[in-house]
């Protein structure tokens, strides 16, 4: 009862919020949508058409990367091939030591946890996964598997992106390949297709329905990605109070699957997320208040 009353009240939020009330879609095979580029310390998405250069890295169950030495240089594009050569899923994530070891923090904490960045690949044994990355920052970096106890055990690398040798090489180098590569390959463009949206009539909650809302603790988000398929949403979100989690971009389940006709990528929503049966969950998610 408590539950139904709790997504009730959610589902009346944007009725709170805005004057009308909008649904996205409900088509049952919507695809999984691409990563937004997002620039970090240890840099940006690459793209697939600029790479300069491919490094290939195989991981073991002896939880190490070969090789776990890398230099590249500030302007370079990479494509990162990895390899599991083992029996076990593992994983490559590159980032600063801090955010590493923050994040292999809540993965001892969270174990059923799913990250998702274009800076990260997932991949089965046997298999194999690819980063394109674009090194447009100078540093010292690391890349490792946050599986629980992969990363205590050793499993990470140095990563080591020397600075560009002349002052603006690297805006120069991006420039022209912005300009040379789709005069090269041809450029293609591929149409958006927006959902369409469905107003419903304002109904007004009742005083309950109010308070329950109110008493529920919500963070900040944007949606990032919608896998109808599997009712799992990407979110990059604030720090989420009640677990104890800090900003990051991570994999919810949603429950119940529904909640997610409510939202589109792009969205700026609240939410409440919790940890049910080792696995977190969005129970509760709404679009935020639309700016003034």
């Amino acid at each position: 009862m408590k539950r139904n009353l709790l997504l009730t009240a959610m589902l009346a939020l944007p009725v709170l919020m805005s004057p009308l009330a909008h649904a996205h879609g409900d088509k049952k095979d919507v695809p999984v949508t691409q990563a937004v580029e997002e620039q970090t310390d240890w840099g940006i998405a690459g793209k697939p058409a600029w790479v300069s250069r491919t490094i290939e890295i195989d991981m073991t169950d002896a939880m190490r990367f070969t090789p776990d030495k890398i230099t590249v240089k500030q302007g370079e594009i990479v494509r990162f091939v990895v390899a599991n050569k083992g029996r076990m899923l593992h994983e490559i994530v590159i980032g600063t030591p801090e955010k590493l070891m923050e994040h292999a923090a809540l993965m001892r904490k969270f174990p059923g946890m799913q990250h998702d960045a274009p800076y990260m690949a997932h991949v089965p044994p046997g298999k194999t996964g690819e980063i394109v990355w674009n090194f447009n920052r100078p540093g010292t970096f690391e890349f490792a598997c946050l599986i629980a106890g992969h990363f205590e055990a050793g499993m990470r690398g140095s990563l080591t992106v020397t600075p560009a040798t002349k002052q603006g090489e690297v805006e120069m180098n991006n420039t022209l390949k912005a300009v040379l590569v789709p005069l090269a390959v041809g450029l293609t463009t591929t149409p958006t297709v927006q959902a369409e949206s469905v107003t419903t009539p304002v109904t007004t909650p009742d005083a309950q329905v109010i308070q329950a809302a109110q008493s529920v603790v919500m963070s900040d988000g944007e949606v990032r990605k919608i896998d109808a398929a599997n009712g799992k949403i990407t979110l990059k979100h604030g720090a989420l109070v009640n677990l104890d989690m800090p900003p990051m971009t991570m994999v919810f389940q949603v429950q119940p699957p529904e909640l997610l006709k409510t939202v589109k990528v792009g969205d700026k929503v609240k939410f409440h997320a919790e940890s049910i049966k080792g696995a977190l969950t969005v129970t509760a998610i709404a679009q935020a208040t639309p700016a003034p």
